[in-house]
């Protein structure tokens, strides 16, 4: 088990870093234009999947920042939520390197963000939280598709396994 999510937060900071390089293709405006997604533009889903991130790796460790609302926008320079986007998908990684699959099993304790107990298995967080990440990706990518990127580059997980030897 320890190894499918390993697997998920190695492709998760790769689909990232392939997303934003992307992003940082497109013109300012192109880039901010409201494209019907749920949270807007590509600016407003990077910064609600940093957003989501930051408050399930809190929720899970006890550190770092929770933003008080989904549609935050952390950042509004795309260099610097691409520098934090990073530091984030440093973290998760580390932190899935930390757990042993005893501690997968385990069941956690967390609040919502309105103040409600919850109690999963921390491997089910975690399923969520990737699951989560490549749902807004797919509404990252058709945005990028919307605002003129012609051919963005593919996310798709074979990729980053072929790109690595098979693994």
């Amino acid at each position: 088990m320890k190894e499918h999510f390993t697997l998920m937060a190695d492709y998760n900071a790769w689909a990232n870093a392939r997303l934003y390089r992307m992003a940082a293709r497109l013109p300012e405006a192109d880039y901010r234009r409201d494209a019907g997604a749920y949270f807007g533009s590509l600016h407003g889903t990077l910064n609600h999947l940093l957003v989501a991130d930051r408050i399930w790796l809190h929720r899970l460790t006890g550190s770092g920042t929770q933003p008080a609302a989904l549609d935050a926008i952390l950042f509004e320079d795309v260099g610097q939520l691409s520098t934090a986007r990073q530091a984030e998908d440093s973290r998760l990684v580390a932190y899935v390197a930390s757990l042993s699959d005893t501690q997968l099993q385990e069941e956690w304790d967390y609040r919502t963000l309105s103040g409600a107990p919850q109690r999963q298995r921390r491997r089910d967080i975690l399923a969520h939280l990737f699951n989560h990440q490549t749902h807004h990706r797919g509404q990252a990518h058709a945005i990028l598709t919307s605002v003129g990127l012609r051919e963005p580059e593919p996310l798709d997980l074979l990729i980053l396994q072929r790109e690595r030897g098979g693994r």
